[in-house]
């Protein structure tokens, strides 16, 4: 998720300031711990959703500090946001840095990967029982949010556990199979003709 869609749903439920939305997008996600975005990210995003045409100033608010500025969604920043709405979301699946630093380990011969899959199979328990505590200490009734969301990261944590039995059991196979290369290319300047 991009945190511009997130900043125009939120400005679709009502015109708000930076510091406002920041609140407003902490309190939905289920606090800092679970995705923090700065003040400044916020503004960054307001200033290029304003250059894309996508919110429009509406006003200043002034209490007893600075003038805080206004915000509110423009028709074309409704149309971005129901297009995003009517997309799947995809998942970085592919680029994920333990199966990086485990095939440059098998290439390289640097490091064992047996010991990486067990730092990584360790790292992730740890990870596993914190976000389990976490989601124990959840209220069902006022943070049923939070707790879907845990309960998904859950769900990825066990799942990428899963992988590494996997791939520990074949890891012998794949060391048997020739190392990936690159193509050859010959080196210098090509032929004139």
């Amino acid at each position: 998720m991009s945190v511009r869609h997130a900043v125009l749903g939120l400005l679709a439920q009502k015109p708000r300031h930076g510091y406002e939305l920041r609140a407003a997008f902490q309190a939905v996600i289920g606090g800092e711990e679970l995705w923090e975005v700065k003040p400044a990210q916020i503004y960054t995003t307001l200033a290029r959703l304003e250059r894309d045409g996508l919110v429009a100033p509406e006003g200043v608010e002034q209490d007893a500090g600075p003038e805080k500025r206004i915000y509110a969604i423009t028709p074309a920043g409704r149309k971005f946001l129901r297009e995003w709405f009517t997309c799947g979301c995809a998942r970085e699946h592919q680029r994920d840095e333990f199966f990086i630093k485990l095939m440059i380990a098998l290439v390289s011969g640097f490091a064992d990967p047996y010991k990486l899959i067990n730092t990584q199979r360790n790292y992730l328990y740890q990870q596993l029982h914190a976000i389990t505590t976490q989601r124990a200490r959840a209220n069902p009734r006022r943070e049923l949010a939070k707790m879907l969301l845990l309960d998904k990261a859950v769900m990825h944590l066990e799942a990428d556990l899963r992988w590494l039995d996997i791939t520990e059991a074949r890891l012998d196979d794949i060391r048997k199979q020739p190392l990936p290369e690159p193509e050859s290319k010959p080196r210098g300047r090509p032929k004139r003709i």
